[in-house]
């Protein structure tokens, strides 16, 4: 998936072209799935490091390979529907100044692709996180997120959790099983009843006080985070799979990115 995009964000650069406009099937990129947020905004410009992002953290109207070319090329992507002739959103490097006007959050992106593996009492020793991540690496699984737990003292043992494709669950367990006498941890429990909610926004960066805002704004819809991770613009959380449309929604409205106009999603996925 997302060949095409990329290649006709390669051939865009090849030729010189001004810009690459990719036809899909909402009028451009939402600051949410209009399928899970009817209200969701269009967002007229979005920065490379924005996009990519979203993209990284399950938002599909653009491939992510597509997006680190055109960034990588300085080629200027327009997405837009194939259905209609509304201006869509332009993905381009912001000029200085303009990320003042913008919201400090861009968008919410959603995965619903994603399992997490817990390791359960793995050895509190020097090394023994490599070896299992080395394990893992060889059978060429991609990891997501990562937590590790304070060790116990009395047993000196912790518990190491990750995220992956579901693609590729089977395979870490596997390899995960025949690693587990030499490394000597207790058990693997496998959760494919998962899902990731991501708040992303260059904004993030000078404004304190955005995880208060996305955790309260969870608590109050009684979502319960399972793991946590950060990048210097991104927020992502792992949560149960039947709470995550009620995340986002929490997400969305918690940062006044809801419209009074309803999204149209003319055909397909709306992704």
């Amino acid at each position: 998936r997302g060949a095409s995009d990329t290649t006709a964000v390669a051939l865009a650069a090849s030729l010189g072209a001004d810009y690459c406009e990719i036809y899909t099937d909402v009028d451009g990129i939402f600051t949410a799935d209009p399928r899970i947020v009817p209200g969701a905004r269009l967002i007229p410009h979005i920065a490379y490091e924005e996009m990519l992002e979203m993209a990284a953290c399950g938002a599909k109207v653009l491939h992510l390979r597509c997006v680190e070319y055109a960034r990588r090329e300085h080629v200027r992507v327009h997405v837009r529907s194939s259905f209609s002739d509304k201006e869509g959103t332009w993905v381009h490097e912001l000029e200085k100044g303009t990320r003042m006007e913008q919201a400090i959050i861009s968008g919410v992106a959603h995965d619903r692709s994603e399992a997490k593996i817990t390791i359960v009492g793995v050895p509190d020793k020097v090394g023994e996180a490599a070896r299992i991540f080395e394990a893992v690496a060889t059978t060429e699984i991609n990891i997501d997120m990562i937590v590790q737990n304070v060790s116990a003292v009395q047993t000196g043992r912790t518990d190491i959790s990750f995220t992956l494709p579901k693609t590729d669950g089977v395979a870490a367990m596997a390899t995960l099983a025949a690693l587990k006498a030499a490394v000597g941890f207790e058990d693997v429990l496998y959760d494919d009843q998962i899902g990731k909610v991501s708040v992303v926004g260059a904004g993030m960066r000078s404004h304190p006080g955005v995880t208060a805002k996305f955790f309260s704004a969870l608590a109050a819809a009684d979502v319960n985070i399972e793991m946590i991770s950060t990048s210097e613009i991104r927020i992502s959380v792992v949560v149960d799979q039947d709470d995550l449309d009620r995340a986002v929604v929490a997400a969305h409205t918690a940062f006044g990115l809801d419209s009074a106009d309803e999204a149209v999603v003319y055909a397909g996925t709306g992704r």
